[in-house]
């Protein structure tokens, strides 16, 4: 299974970046995907998750009217919208994958239930 992130970069505050995750070798229709974050020093966090038909989505608290999550299962890509974004959003972006199947319970915000990682894309917000 390999996941392939794309679309960081660098943006002024209150810019927008539009990240994607190509995935393949992968039961991509079936299970939940989730974006993950890691600033310098810090712990890598939930960003948001998606099911495997797209038709529900979860975003933390801090990202939530601001960023969309969404998928194509035709493509087998993730994307994360991110909009109005503050130098705090300055992180390195993962995707994430589980190799089993669970529901909306606290694991799919937990990193360690992921076994497939992209490879992770620099988003920076300059203030």
């Amino acid at each position: 299974v390999q996941l392939q992130a794309s679309g960081g970069g660098l943006v002024q505050a209150g810019g927008s970046l539009s990240l994607s995750c190509a995935v393949s070798v992968y039961t991509f229709s079936r299970n939940i995907m989730t974006w993950f974050r890691q600033a310098p020093g810090k712990e890598r966090e939930f960003v948001a998750a998606i099911s495997g038909s797209g038709g529900r989505t979860y975003l933390a608290d801090f990202v939530k009217s601001r960023f969309t999550i969404s998928k194509d299962n035709a493509k087998n890509t993730m994307y994360l919208q991110m909009n109005s974004l503050k130098p705090e959003d300055t992180a390195v972006y993962y995707c994430a994958a589980p190799s089993r199947a669970f529901g909306w319970g606290p694991e799919f915000r937990q990193p360690f239930q992921y076994n497939y990682w992209g490879q992770g894309t620099q988003v920076t917000v300059s203030s």
